[in-house]
């Protein structure tokens, strides 16, 4: 059989455990690979020139992806089948296969794009959350309720975009680490275009805008085109990361603040502005944000700052995600402890007494906590 519309049908059907496979990466595809994996299924793509989103799935292992054409024996490998080449001829010839072997196959609706105004759009950067689709802001969903366009980054919820902005153009402009990404001026250039031709934009962003997101740089960029901006903050994984671990970034008894940085560039590099000696000695906790390559020489620049070996640290893997890890260690050995976990990109790093916290026990030194 075969179906129209895919704008909330992934949540619905129960593919818990299912193989499904979606055939292209049309700008919807991000939305509904991301509704399926968040429903359980098991997801197989194949795309020729596959979406970065898509490609960075496939790089954590959350997806199988496969850069080729449709060929008819996909079918029998399936259970479901989506269509998303962006062509709609394509995409009925791939349903059509599909009712012949018996397979359920819901062919891409090309959406119905809102009529383009004379007066000026707006951009809105709303922020995400950490992850959770269950973590956006109820202003944040409203906002995305209304977008014409929302241009989404790797870490934001996307796969809620389905079901809360199925009519949108969703534009994926997602940076992965050491691999494919879309440079800033361009999408400061795209934000400021898509507002002028008359339309709501949404700038989708993982946790909070604000906090290492370059929202700051997008809406200066915007305002100076002459271009409305909103902000809805987001929930940011600085603190949300460890929450959802059970580790508070500030405790009573154990800490009285705590101090967030960038380590996407290590303490000897000419761009790092930080000051490591100066952060060893603040007694607070040292949240570390895009510090996985770096972990290592950070830590090291924390000892020679004279922190202590033996302080209790934490890295969160995928956090408030179903595979969301934790790995405890100590500062002297958690980037061999993350190393070995085969820790990759997004994690957030603690370091301070709050990561050997244990609730419902006693504040014991770290060694008798992982015991314990």
């Amino acid at each position: 059989m075969a179906d129209g519309g895919s704008g909330d049908i992934a949540l619905r059907l129960p593919v818990r455990g299912r193989a499904v496979t979606v055939v292209g990466s049309d700008d919807r595809a991000p939305a509904v690979v991301g509704a399926l994996l968040s429903a359980g299924a098991t997801v197989t793509v194949l795309a020729v020139r596959p979406a970065a989103y898509l490609s960075d799935l496939a790089e954590r292992g959350l997806i199988t992806l496969w850069q080729r054409d449709f060929e008819a024996t996909d079918v029998e490998a399936a259970d479901l089948l989506f269509a998303h080449t962006g062509v709609a001829a394509t995409d009925r010839r791939i349903a059509e296969l599909a009712r012949r072997h018996g397979l359920f196959c819901i062919a891409a609706d090309q959406p119905a794009r809102r009529p383009e105004r004379e007066r000026n759009g707006r951009v809105i950067v709303v922020g995400g959350g950490p992850g959770d689709p269950g973590l956006l802001t109820v202003a944040g969903r409203e906002a995305l309720g209304r977008a014409d366009v929302v241009v989404a980054d790797r870490l934001a919820p996307v796969g809620a975009l389905n079901d809360i902005a199925p009519q949108a153009q969703i534009i994926d402009v997602s940076k992965i680490p050491g691999g494919r990404r879309t440079e800033q001026d361009d999408i400061n250039a795209m934000l400021i275009e898509h507002a002028r031709a008359g339309r709501t934009v949404v700038r989708l962003k993982g946790g909070d805008g604000f906090v290492f997101g370059r929202g700051g740089e997008e809406a200066d960029e915007c305002v100076r085109a002459g271009v409305t901006v909103e902000v809805i903050p987001g929930v940011s994984s600085a603190i949300a990361a460890p929450a959802a671990a059970l580790i508070p970034v500030t405790h009573r008894g154990l800490t009285q603040g705590f101090t967030v940085v960038s380590g996407h560039v290590p303490p000897e590099h000419p761009d790092c502005t930080v000051d490591y000696t100066a952060l060893a000695r603040a007694n607070t906790t040292i949240v570390l944000m895009m510090a996985v390559a770096n972990l290592a020489e950070i830590t090291r620049a924390l000892l020679d700052g004279g922190l202590a070996p033996g302080t209790p640290a934490a890295v969160i893997a995928d956090g408030t995600l179903a595979g969301q890890r934790v790995v405890r260690a100590d500062l002297a050995t958690i980037a061999a402890a993350a190393r070995s976990a085969a820790v990759r990109p997004p994690a957030t790093t603690v370091i301070g007494a709050v990561a050997g916290f244990v609730p419902g026990r006693a504040c014991r030194p770290l060694a008798a906590q992982l015991s314990g």
